[in-house]
């Protein structure tokens, strides 16, 4: 390969990293004069790569969009960090993505150096996820969507709820959000005149509108989505400050688990919801730190309860330990 084709490629990977640069800087990253990035760029052109320029402050050169796509050039870092991203992909639940992503993945192994390609696909091999079954995601669903509060555009759907009743929905999109390998739309809804949180499983028959939006207020909305899935669907609700930093007891709260605020530098309230105060308790008791109940008193008769039958439980074991002969089995 020339040098002239070598530094060819070498521009259209810069190109092709940010959106624009001026002659100088593309210059100094080539080591060659502003005269020569010219004639490079003219090199490009002639090849079917769409090299804009623009004039004034600001300007330089871009890539500018083609009827074909350009030779993706990456680096070695790149590639890895391309192949790992589509290996995870592969593994997201979304339909229709997963054989397009492990697709891709071998497109990218056949057009790497040999070196490269070993690099890539040992990475490929040493990777795998594990987890639990997630419900499917229509990619077309997904982009749909995401495409939608891009553009700020009306969406309207049919949603089934958790119980199986379906509905219309007329919403403006806020924003997708993944939580915990589930998908989910933030967005207000028309109708109900109040912000809501929709799973992107139980949606069909996405329509994006022609009308747009001018984006509403809201507060933070991750907080709100973990809301809507933690707490706000169970009939039992409870807060509990838990005298730890926050950011220690978020690594044992999943965002699925409940909500977290911090209260302090050395404590939280925790927000979570459950179908009964018993298994909210239990699952409360597997935490470090200090529980301190707000709300609701009810559920400080749970802990007593469990702190009882403990009491039980343990004294059980010492008095069949202590009625134990030293040499039988289980004995100190």
């Amino acid at each position: 390969m020339s040098d002239v084709t070598r530094r060819a490629l070498r521009l259209l990977s810069l190109l092709q990293s940010r959106s624009v640069w001026t002659g100088p800087e593309l210059a100094a990253e080539l080591g060659v004069t502003t005269r020569t990035v010219r004639r490079d760029v003219d090199r490009l052109r002639e090849l079917g790569y769409p090299v804009l320029t623009s004039n004034g402050h600001g300007g330089g050169y871009q890539l500018g969009a083609g009827r074909e796509l350009p030779p993706l050039l990456l680096s070695e870092k790149e590639a890895v960090a391309v192949a790992v991203g589509l290996r995870l992909t592969a593994a997201a639940g979304i339909e229709g993505l997963d054989q397009e992503a492990l697709r891709a993945l071998a497109a990218l192994e056949r057009i790497l150096p040999g070196a490269l390609r070993a690099e890539v696909g040992a990475v490929s091999e040493a990777m795998g996820v594990v987890g639990r079954a997630l419900p499917q995601v229509s990619s077309d669903v997904l982009l749909e969507l995401a495409t939608s509060v891009r553009d700020r555009v009306r969406v309207r759907l049919d949603y089934r709820r958790g119980d199986g009743e379906r509905s219309q929905r007329r919403l403006e999109p806020h924003r997708v959000l993944a939580v915990d390998g589930h998908w989910y739309l933030y967005a207000w809804d028309l109708d109900r005149e109040d912000w809501r949180t929709f799973r992107l499983d139980r949606m069909a028959e996405v329509h994006a509108s022609t009308f747009g939006f001018t984006p509403r207020e809201t507060g933070d909305v991750e907080q709100a989505v973990r809301e809507a899935i933690a707490v706000s669907p169970y009939p039992k609700e409870v807060t509990v400050r838990v005298h730890l930093p926050v950011e220690q007891v978020s690594a044992m709260v999943p965002a699925r688990a409940g909500t977290l605020t911090a209260d302090g530098p050395d404590a939280c309230l925790l927000r979570a919801g459950g179908n009964d105060l018993r298994g909210i308790a239990l699952h409360l008791t597997w935490m470090d730190g200090r529980i301190e109940v707000i709300d609701p008193p009810e559920l400080l008769e749970q802990f007593t309860w469990i702190a009882r039958r403990a009491g039980e439980v343990a004294g059980d074991v010492d008095g069949a330990d202590k009625g134990r002969r030293p040499d039988e089995p289980g004995s100190g």
